[in-house]
């Protein structure tokens, strides 16, 4: 599977601007209309040339606010707003991040409270392969933490990490059927149908699996920069892809002196390499302590020795040869 071929989808959160005023952007950006759909959420949708709707839903758990004058104060229900967009193809990034732009413009912001949820499409997964991107996950999360910078009231509320007990029973048991591992994640009878079910607040989301086919990565900050949004999707089809790819992944927790090398190294493994990836790289990178080039960073404290050593020799070499040539020219001039 390459990553570019998974289907995938997105919720973004953000306050600043109402559902109504949100989806008439969409809509304006689309060149088509906005209504409102209703439902439990107060939803309002806009359709794309292709006749998909992305929707502007209300979530309880966005804090309301609004710019006053550049400063953010306190708003309605109506300014909870979050972004579902359609089924997308790998093409549909750069819609995503151009109708962000103009939502931005029209004064929508985030706030602390708000997160994004990336969704893979979960049809080419079996059992093994659900098993691979778990253990995966559960290998990286303390750097994938790091990486994206989840605060700690984050992590333990709205996406937590793999839970131990599912990690330990699905390797120890290592299903073959998508029946057995939906038994284990819900540690007994399946409670795929309870929308609000605890499971689904981690940070890899297997509940989503079973009730809508989507596997959900829960551990983005909210966030309205263009290229991050574009950098987490990337991020997560690579993730995806290569649990699809492997034949088998280890649990076994990352460990490193050099989080960055570390880090970019998986990345490349990835495929996140070339120029096409470079800002999705700067991003997942930045946050993270460590030497780029070199895996011990006492390899680059000895290399920036080296490097002096090497500029101070040049140098007198440098002086030694102005040195000779004054020396002959002098002789010359006596001679």
């Amino acid at each position: 599977m390459e990553l570019r071929e998974q289907r995938f989808g997105i919720e973004i959160e953000m306050t600043g601007i109402t559902r109504a005023g949100a989806a008439k952007v969409a809509a304006t950006y689309f060149g088509t209309r906005s209504e409102y759909v209703g439902t439990y959420y107060q939803t309002y949708a806009a359709v794309d040339q292709e006749g998909r709707q992305w929707k502007f839903m209300s979530d309880g758990s966005i804090r309301a606010e609004k710019k006053v004058n550049g400063e953010k104060r306190a708003a309605g229900a109506v300014y909870r707003t979050e972004m579902v967009s359609p089924i997308c193809r790998y093409e549909d990034i750069e819609k995503i991040q151009e109708l962000i732009r103009e939502l931005k413009k029209k004064g929508a912001i985030v706030n602390e409270s708000c997160g994004i949820h990336v969704h893979i499409d979960a049809s080419p997964f079996d059992a093994g392969k659900l098993r691979n991107l778990t253990n995966i996950m559960a290998a990286k999360e303390d750097l994938i933490y790091k990486a994206l910078g989840v605060s700690v009231e984050r992590q333990h509320r709205w996406c937590r990490p793999v839970e131990e007990r599912f990690l330990e029973e699905l390797n120890r048991r290592r299903p073959t059927s998508m029946e057995a591992v939906e038994e284990i994640w819900y540690n007994g009878r399946s409670r795929r149908g309870q929308h609000y079910d605890q499971s689904r607040y981690h940070c890899l989301n297997l509940h989503s699996v079973f009730q809508k086919g989507t596997v959900e990565f829960r551990l983005f900050n909210g966030t309205l920069h263009a290229g991050k949004i574009k950098a987490y999707i990337q991020f997560c089809l690579a993730v995806t892809a290569q649990a699809l790819n492997q034949t088998c992944a280890s649990r076994i927790r990352t460990e490193t002196t050099n989080e960055k090398y570390t880090f970019r190294t998986w990345l490349l493994r990835l495929g996140l390499n070339g120029k096409e990836f470079e800002t999705a790289r700067y991003h997942l990178l930045k946050n993270l302590p460590g030497c780029i080039a070199w895996r011990d960073p006492a390899q680059a404290i000895a290399q920036q020795e080296r490097l002096r050593r090497k500029r101070a020799e040049s140098c007198r070499l440098q002086e030694q040869a102005a040195d000779e040539e004054t020396e002959t020219g002098t002789m010359m001039i006596r001679g």
